[in-house]
């Protein structure tokens, strides 16, 4: 059994992740600790965990013995913890903030996206997960970085449910401003953008072009529903055949023929692609949902490339179909 802890385990990711695991059958987890909630028992704040932990939120420094630790602090919070804290040497880290996800010489945490660096994360001793909005479009133009066909501008509108802005109450989250209303934000700048030209151009990008990215806000809790479209020189056939290609071995991320819609993938660890084609334009639907493929259900994803287990382990999950 993998020994874990949950550094965060008040929030959205943190309590996803725990749902997750309880389940798992290789996990046990033995410790979580949550600044705002601390002395609290967990089922208190994640109220459908009742029967399925029994654990209340520590404060203390993870015990020497864990085989892995998840960081599901807010960004900028991750770093402030490791250096502040003691974490055992012998203890494996993933963190899903924002913190590491940019190589440097500050850092030896290897970029967790399995259909880009499946073989990095294998034996891996600390991973950082990449964002949700970065999976989504990431896994929409990996295969054409891969070839180096990433020559004109992309053009990217993505959609996201008010659970990717965290647990805490802003103006922006709050039902009576998020119902039956959208806005852009970030636009052109979104923080994301960083971490996926990093891996378009570690996938075979030698020149990438300019990523229009517009983030918009939903007025519905969980999921992420993208397009992305660019020229491509290449015919609607080989172009299908290289995505299947490309993500053949991959379990959680499937190209569909027919047109797909976000319920699909709600719930679940996947990424369904659609492809269109119009006038040497490439039109890629990607979805996923933020909480488990955009966060906590690829950081089980990593554990399970980390720790040698099946890829697929603990995430054969079902979708919200109506």
């Amino acid at each position: 059994m993998i020994d874990v802890g949950i550094i965060g385990g008040a929030g959205f990711t943190g309590g996803e992740l725990m749902r997750l695991l309880v389940n798992h059958p290789e996990v046990n987890i033995s410790f979580v600790r949550s600044n705002s909630q601390r002395g609290k028992r967990i089922v208190e704040v994640h109220k459908d965990l009742k029967g399925d932990i029994e654990l209340d939120f520590e404060y203390s420094d993870p015990p020497e013995s864990l085989d892995l630790i998840f960081l599901c602090m807010g960004h900028g919070k991750s770093k402030q913890f490791l250096e502040e804290s003691s974490v055992s040497a012998q203890t494996r880290i993933i963190d899903l903030s924002h913190d590491f996800r940019l190589t440097g010489p500050d850092h030896n945490f290897v970029y967790g996206l399995p259909e880009l660096s499946r073989q990095s994360v294998s034996g891996a001793d600390k991973v950082a997960n990449p964002g949700c909005f970065a999976t989504a479009i990431q896994l929409a133009l990996l295969p054409l970085a891969a070839q180096d066909l990433l020559h004109q501008e992309v053009h990217v509108n993505a959609i996201t449910g008010s659970t990717g802005a965290g647990a805490g109450l802003l103006p922006t989250t709050h039902f009576s401003w998020r119902q039956n209303n959208l806005s852009v934000y970030k636009a052109f700048e979104h923080q994301h953008l960083a971490e996926i030209r990093q891996s378009l151009s570690a996938a075979g990008s030698s020149h990438l072009p300019f990523i229009n990215f517009i983030p918009i806000r939903g007025d519905f809790t969980r999921g992420i529903f993208c397009t992305a479209y660019t020229e491509v020189d290449l015919n609607f056939n080989q172009i299908q055949e290289l995505y299947a290609q490309y993500y053949l071995e991959h379990p959680f991320t499937l190209v569909s023929k027919d047109s797909i819609s976000l319920k699909e993938v709600i719930n679940t660890n996947k990424c369904f692609l659609h492809l269109q084609y119009y006038q040497g334009k490439l039109l890629v639907t990607s979805i996923i949902d933020n909480l488990i493929k955009g966060a906590s259900g690829q950081a089980t994803q990593n554990m399970n490339l980390m720790f040698g287990l099946p890829e697929d382990l603990g995430l054969k999950l079902k979708a919200t179909a109506f």
